[in-house]
């Protein structure tokens, strides 16, 4: 009885994780088309498809789809892609639903080097002129990003082994000292400085045009293929960290392989975009409620979400103020914060 039951399982999952996937990529697919309609100058969804199929369309509608709207919905589809996608993998990898890139310290060391750029980075232009650069400000938020994850490692790591509770204390730890350096340099920037870096800390995609995707798609798919590969350990990982050693995965080697790959998706994104909340940690969430716990799922199906919502949330920032634009990461606080009430408030009853 039991070895028929368990092929008929086996069945059902083949069929069902396709299904989700594909549905997914559906979804992601319309919500696509329908961020390159939506904008202060009306465009219909015949006209968006027509463009993309390299038909003929009125000029001017043209040069709205190619040159404003279409790097913009790529550029969401990648910074949402790389936040969900990391959200799942840090998860997976502390076995704790609260992780993300903002537990652990990488949005914070972005948000660090962005604004060193902000307050000090004219002074620094000035005596150094070869360093005044529009991509100065990314390139900070990168490597803030990606100096708090190697700080982190290192706090944590002793004899070449980092325990998973010491890598989240060093990253509360280094993510509350980002912040006191970053709140210090507010201090002594002037209302200009602290008026851009509050938009930067508010999340956008207002200025990401076909520059800023060249320079985040390579490293942010490098990442998350990094990431999709280790599924089946970040499986193992789920029984604990000394099953998974008997099962043979090399779980300090996997730490840190994929928080170095979750923190380059993210300081990635965040160069790019700003600080975008909630798409890390409720998203992953919303992937495991439809599908289980399966990271050859979750990952996938993450990335697949994370796309989704991002565009969703660009193209209500375009329109509920519209011809203004709400930061983006509003949108998402507001879509993602009555959702997790919503899973504490289920835990609660659960429990």
């Amino acid at each position: 009885m039991t070895d028929i039951a368990e092929p008929r399982a086996h069945s059902a999952r083949s069929l069902k994780y396709p299904a989700i996937l594909g549905g997914l990529a559906a979804l992601l697919g319309l919500a696509f088309v329908v961020s390159l309609a939506t904008g202060a100058v009306p465009v219909s969804v015949g006209d968006v498809v027509r463009s993309l199929l390299g038909m003929e369309v009125d000029q001017r509608t043209a040069a709205v789809i190619q040159m404003i709207r279409l790097p913009r919905a790529f550029l969401a589809v990648i910074v949402g892609a790389a936040l969900a996608g990391a959200g799942a993998a840090f998860q997976g990898l502390f076995r704790n639903p609260l992780a993300d890139p903002s537990l652990i310290g990488v949005s914070g060391g972005a948000a660090l080097g962005a604004v060193v750029i902000i307050v000090f980075g004219g002074a620094v232009a000035a005596v150094l002129p070869f360093l005044a650069s529009p991509l100065l400000l990314p390139l900070a938020a990168f490597a803030g990003g990606i100096g708090a994850t190697f700080a982190i490692q290192g706090l944590a790591q002793s004899r070449g082994q980092a325990a998973t509770a010491t890598l989240l204390l060093a990253g509360i730890a280094i993510n509350a000292l980002t912040w006191a350096f970053t709140g210090v340099s507010i201090y002594m920037a002037n209302d200009a400085q602290i008026r851009d870096f509050t938009f930067w800390s508010m999340g956008s995609l207002a200025s990401g045009g076909w520059q800023e995707v060249g320079i985040v798609v390579v490293p942010i798919a490098a990442a998350l293929t990094v990431i999709l590969s280790r599924a089946r350990a970040l499986d193992a990982m789920l029984l604990g960290e000394r099953e998974a050693l008997h099962l043979g995965v090399p779980v300090h080697r996997l730490k840190h392989i994929v928080m170095i790959a979750a923190a380059l998706a993210v300081s990635s994104a965040v160069a790019v975009s700003g600080v975008i909340a909630f798409v890390g940690i409720v998203v992953p969430h919303v992937v495991r409620m439809l599908a289980g716990p399966d990271h050859r799922i979750v990952l996938p199906g993450s990335i697949l979400a994370g796309a989704t919502l991002l565009l969703v949330a660009d193209g209500f920032a375009r329109v509920i103020v519209a011809p203004s634009e709400l930061p983006i990461g509003l949108v998402t606080a507001a879509i993602g914060s009555p959702f997790f009430l919503w899973l504490l408030m289920r835990r609660k009853k659960s429990l």
